[in-house]
């Protein structure tokens, strides 16, 4: 349960550092921060028909720029980094996670401050845009990505990702590490008198991944850049509290109104609850044998369509050419790579005749279990 005193659900306009530094300690599941990227635009940029491109030149992204003194831009940057990234992780559960989205004018040094923070790195993230904003000076390649470093604040403890439901996310397929996403356009991007309410407005989709892998219903997602409110919007429609951070009035208003707008379906347990394997009850090789449905001295076949077999033997190992080891052990040793041997082992089917993977008894003895 969220901690009581957290004001859930709100946007709270002020500093993200001495915000976050009222709140209390170790009580938010998830981080998203899309700070500023000291992007240090100088002049203007026009497009070859002689329009001027609306880039990001926004008060709330300088810094210290000294054309002459580089050095004292980057130590500001680092320095006001340093600062939110510390407040973000004392507000952070132990199992907590954070996100962290930027460009090369900032990600490498944001990467590098996390790490002196005692974060510990579990993915960098490429935001591949689908149509990304042309290069007008044509010196350099078309900048057509963005990098999300997603870490955990403790090295080693058990943090939420909900790794089946990205994988049905993508079609049965394992999620990547390159997400292919179209820029925020057309209706989702808010305009104050047709021009772009906020410059780097991120896409309602990216932040559904994000949320969705990485926190359940009722988890506390915190975003100490909220901006127009993109964060809370997805967190809203899938049953997660939230907490913005904002220092912008304009920004607050806007981001206040497209909140209130927003009507989630209605929650069910079934519809936005997944099962994390990991959070499973363990169930070893050898209750297969206790339950019978397995027995000694059968024999296991590796892969639906192997020649490969080893023999069961009485203790829950498995015997491959005089190799004596656990079910992952022989099928590591037979691939000469770690293996899940739930995966890979099958068994013939008495009934059928049919060769069937030894997961689909695992799990008969898990739901048994859950049933009792």
């Amino acid at each position: 349960m969220p901690n009581p005193t957290l004001p859930l659900d709100r946007i709270i306009q002020g500093d993200c550092v001495d915000v976050l530094n009222r709140l209390p300690e170790s009580s938010v599941d998830l981080i998203f921060a899309d700070p500023p990227y000291n992007l240090q635009l100088r002049g203007e940029l026009w497009r070859p028909n002689m329009t001027r491109v609306d880039a990001v030149d926004d008060e709330w992204d300088r810094f210290a720029d000294d054309p002459d003194d580089p050095a004292r831009a980057f130590a500001a940057y680092d320095a006001f980094t340093e600062a939110w990234l510390r407040a973000c992780r004392r507000v952070l559960k132990e199992t907590g996670t954070i996100w962290v989205i930027g460009t090369y004018h900032n990600i490498f040094r944001v990467g590098k401050l996390m790490q002196d923070l005692g974060f510990w790195i579990l993915n960098s993230v490429v935001w591949v845009k689908t149509n990304p904003m042309p290069n007008f000076r044509g010196v350099r390649f078309t900048n057509a990505h963005e990098t999300l470093i997603w870490a955990q604040k403790k090295r080693g403890a058990r943090y939420t990702f909900n790794y089946q439901a990205m994988k049905h996310l993508n079609d049965g397929k394992q999620m990547r590490s390159d997400w292919e996403l179209p820029l925020c356009t057309g209706d989702e991007r808010l305009k104050i008198n047709g021009q772009k309410a906020h410059t780097t407005q991120k896409p309602e989709a990216l932040l559904y991944r994000v949320i969705l892998a990485s926190s359940n219903p009722g988890d506390v997602v915190l975003d100490p850049f909220f901006g127009t409110g993109t964060t809370g919007a997805v967190a809203k429609k899938l049953h997660r509290h939230w907490i913005g951070v904002e220092r912008d009035e304009t920004y607050v208003r806007l981001a206040a109104e497209r909140i209130a707008a927003v009507q989630p379906a209605p929650f069910e347990e079934e519809v936005f609850v997944f099962q994390n394997r990991r959070n499973r009850p363990r169930i070893p090789f050898g209750a297969l044998l206790e339950r019978g449905l397995l027995r000694p001295g059968q024999t296991l076949y590796f892969g639906p369509k192997g020649e490969v077999q080893a023999k069961i033997l009485a203790d829950g190992s498995l015997m491959w050419n005089g190799f004596v080891g656990s079910i992952h052990q022989v099928a590591s040793r037979i691939k000469n790579a770690p293996c899940n041997g739930w995966q890979h082992w099958y068994y013939e089917d008495s009934d059928t005749g049919r060769r069937r993977v030894i997961d689909e008894l695992r799990e008969r003895v898990r739901a048994g279990r859950l049933e009792s």
